[in-house]
Formats: C-alpha cells, structure tokens, sequence
C-alpha cells in the first residue's frame, strides 16, 4: 500500500480541490489564511494574495509556507507540505497567474477587484494521509522523489 503512483494520484487528486490554507511567519508570529491557487503539476502552485495583507508581508520577510489541502475531515485523505514562495512581477506571468486562476475557480473573480500579488509557490515536500487506507503516518513525496515513511 501506498507506492509512489498511488501516492502521486492522490496528491493529483487532492490538488484538484480549489482552495488550500497557507501558513506564514515573519518576525516570529505565524499567520494562516485561506487561499485559492492554480497547480502546474505536483510541486508548482500559483495563487494571488491582497496586496497590503499581513500573509504578503510575511512572504515578503520569509518566502516560505506550509500548505494545507484539506476537506477539515482528518478522517477524509488530506495534504500537507512546505513550499518557498516566489513574488511575481512580470505582467505577463501574473495575467497567466489571474488566467488560470479563473480557469479553476472563477469564483474568485470579486477577489481579483482588489490590488492584488501573485505568488508562485514550489513545494518542496508533500505528506498525504489518508487513515482509511492506513497511511498513517503519511506517506511522503519530496520534489519528484519518493520517500518512504
């Protein structure tokens, strides 16, 4: 149970979803907002954030997150990971960004009114749990490559 191809499907699976939480910290005070993103793969997500939010500043003094994919279930499989966040400020990589966010979750339209940031985000590792089926601990999935729990 729990080979890299099924692990691989279900953070596929779970990348589906629109919405993730991101955890950020800045001058020891950790801050979590509820974000829509874009995956370009397993290891790449791309968001937009308010321009003047404290989640924003904090990237801006320490370019990493944790991430959370979750139905709030701990029962139902759910995501985790760290990723290194990157601003963006090409035009033509945000409007890219803004695209394929409104090809996920076109929802977040009224969102996009307000000054905004795109974030590329690189996850460095994924840990997926899935206690029906007995990944408990998770099973890990660092950049491409497998490593067992």
């Amino acid at each position: 149970m729990g080979n890299t191809g099924e692990v691989e499907d279900l953070v596929r699976g779970l990348l589906a979803a629109p919405t993730m939480y991101l955890s950020t910290t800045a001058d020891d005070e950790p801050w979590g907002a509820g974000v829509f993103f874009a995956e370009d793969g397993l290891f790449d997500l791309s968001l937009v954030l308010e321009q003047h939010g404290r989640t924003v500043g904090n990237l801006r003094r320490n370019p990493r997150a944790a991430l959370v994919l979750s139905s709030g279930n701990p029962f139902e499989p759910f995501l985790q990971g760290a990723a290194d966040a990157q601003l963006v400020e090409d035009a033509s990589d945000v409007t890219a960004i803004v695209d394929a966010l409104m090809a996920k979750a076109p929802q977040i339209e009224p969102f996009l009114g307000a000054p905004v940031v795109a974030v590329r985000l690189h996850v460095r590792h994924w840990r997926v749990t899935d206690v029906g089926n007995g990944w408990l601990p998770g099973k890990d999935l660092a950049d491409h490559e497998p490593v067992t729990a």
